[in-house]
């Protein structure tokens, strides 16, 4: 049985992190002879989530600069204006909403943000070694699966189920290397059927 692989759409990548739009309510799926790869978008699509791990730089306020994590709750605590609310903004509207708070402050902050770690990925089924491991940029399924020691001997290595941080189910996708894994996702290997 071959199967034709349909590439919905590509956005161009940006400082090498490229994620699904199934991440913001797009999917793929596994039907017949048709595989469907989730539409691509790029880097400053990209939603923080607690355990991601930011780098702040106020131009010219040292004591304002630092790393700071999301927490569980979605805030980041920052001087001067407490908890900062992270969770679901991209970096251009967290470095937006920032500006704006630390105005009552900082005659016109210049600030930049980055992301320095992002959040951990979770792996579960038909791997050698489940589990949660660090995520890094770029990273596809098959990566994820070798993170994790490899397929048990048990392993359908035709598909996988991933659900996104910010989604409450999973959905199938095919298990290649172009499928990407979001930092936050919990990605199953399902057992093959004989």
């Amino acid at each position: 049985m071959s199967s034709k692989l349909t590439r919905r759409g590509v956005g161009a990548a940006a400082l090498g992190l490229i994620l699904p739009a199934a991440a913001c309510g797009g999917g793929a799926s596994v039907s017949g002879s048709e595989l469907e790869l989730p539409l691509m978008t790029t880097v400053s699509d990209y939603q923080l989530g607690p355990g991601d791990r930011l780098r702040i730089n106020v131009f010219g306020e040292p004591d304002l600069t630092g790393e700071f994590v999301v927490s569980a709750n979605g805030m980041v605590s920052y001087p001067l204006i407490g908890d900062h609310p992270a969770e679901r903004k991209t970096l251009v509207e967290f470095t937006d909403t920032l500006r704006l708070a630390l105005q009552r402050y900082v005659l016109q902050p210049n600030i930049s943000v980055e992301v320095m770690n992002y959040r951990p990925f979770f792996i579960l089924g038909e791997v050698q070694n489940p589990g949660t491991y660090p995520y890094a940029a770029g990273l596809n399924v098959m990566n994820a699966v070798a993170t994790a020691g490899g397929f048990s001997y048990r392993a359908d290595t035709r598909r996988v189920f991933i659900k996104h941080a910010n989604e409450v189910a999973e959905r199938q996708y095919a298990l290649t290397t172009t499928t990407p894994v979001l930092p936050g996702d919990t990605v199953r290997v399902p057992e093959r059927r004989f």
